[in-house]
């Protein structure tokens, strides 16, 4: 495909999303604009003036585009997803454009490795039921250990983080701190083993699970790995641990989850996202004994915005001066 120079280059930056924190920030346009003062750059706060300037678009800076939308960008050459989740623009049309798609992968991943560790404590230590006889005022030791869950460390325990990626690796690096022993799952049971002790196939998950006392659901979401922790994948870890979920709504079996919580199977279990979100008030998730829930925050920085527009100037450089672009979006992998 051929790249566009500066001076020829219309760029579009159009998010809206009822968190406001997933909404671009002004820096970013501004930054580019002073990096290329000759570049036409236009940052919509909403999708209301989007069909318009669709026409004569060169690239395309957002969570989504459909694939009505598609048809009007005649001139469009490339879509940098302000998301890493792209499960939105695997649809046929933009596969078969050969426009170029990346996202930001990787910028995620310290905040989220983050806030991982700081849901697998909680559930260690049962911080949220201290919480709860905290609003009441009461001095809960005895009840805390009288859970058939007791306080526990986490040293020497397995973690098993499923989709060992940047962020799994992001948080093996903090577990092994804590001297967990942490196992991977990777789609091909290939990679760095720096910190991890065994990496297993996708294939060999049903065979890792029972050995794990804590596991990690991060991977993406793609054709292969919906459902991937089901109704069978639950049954199989042993009874007491825990499962931690930060990957894509669609990964988990909840009402699996609702049953093994229900019944004691898990010990506990703590969620960042959920099949439906935002998660409606009458969902039995809220009431499920021992689970943790976070409203989709642990990807959530303070200097979110300061990396997205790194990783996208950095992208910008490679496309003026016709270098490889990294985070480019593999339609066969959905990822």
């Amino acid at each position: 495909m051929k790249r566009t120079q500066p001076s020829e280059t219309k760029l579009v930056i159009c998010v809206w999303h009822p968190f406001t924190e997933w909404r671009p920030k002004p820096a970013m346009a501004e930054a580019i604009r002073k990096r290329w003062p000759e570049m036409q750059v236009l940052h919509l706060p909403n999708y209301d003036g989007l069909p318009k300037e669709l026409p004569d678009t060169d690239i395309f800076v957002g969570y989504s585009l459909r694939a009505e939308q598609l048809k009007a960008a005649s001139k469009l050459k490339w879509i940098h997803s302000t998301a890493a989740g792209v499960a939105q623009l695997m649809y046929p049309e933009l596969r078969d454009s050969g426009i170029l798609v990346t996202n930001p992968s990787g910028i995620f991943s310290v905040p989220m490795a983050e806030h991982t560790m700081g849901l697998l404590l909680a559930l260690a230590r049962n911080f949220p039921d201290s919480v709860r006889h905290q609003d009441h005022a009461h001095w809960s030791q005895q009840e805390l250990w009288d859970k058939p869950q007791h306080l526990t460390e986490i040293n020497g325990k397995v973690l098993l983080i499923v989709g060992y990626g940047s962020i799994g690796r992001e948080v093996a690096k903090r577990a092994r701190a804590f001297e967990m022993r942490v196992w991977g799952v990777t789609r091909s049971g290939e990679g760095d083993r720096t910190h991890a002790e065994k990496i297993f196939a996708a294939a060999k998950l049903r065979e890792a699970l029972p050995e794990a006392d804590y596991v990690l659901i991060a991977a993406p979401e793609t054709a292969e790995t919906r459902h991937l922790m089901g109704a069978t994948e639950i049954a199989k870890m042993k009874r007491g641990a825990r499962l931690i979920y930060v990957g894509r709504g669609s990964l988990l079996d909840e009402a699996a989850l609702l049953r093994a919580l229900e019944s004691g199977a898990l010990g506990g279990a703590a969620i960042d996202v959920a099949k439906l979100e935002p998660l409606p008030a009458e969902s039995p998730l809220w009431k499920v004994p021992n689970l943790l829930i976070t409203p989709h925050t642990s990807g959530v920085s303070d200097r979110l915005w300061d990396r997205q527009a790194g990783v996208l100037l950095e992208l910008l450089e490679r496309w003026f001066d016709g270098r490889e672009l990294f985070n480019r979006v593999d339609f066969a992998r959905g990822y």
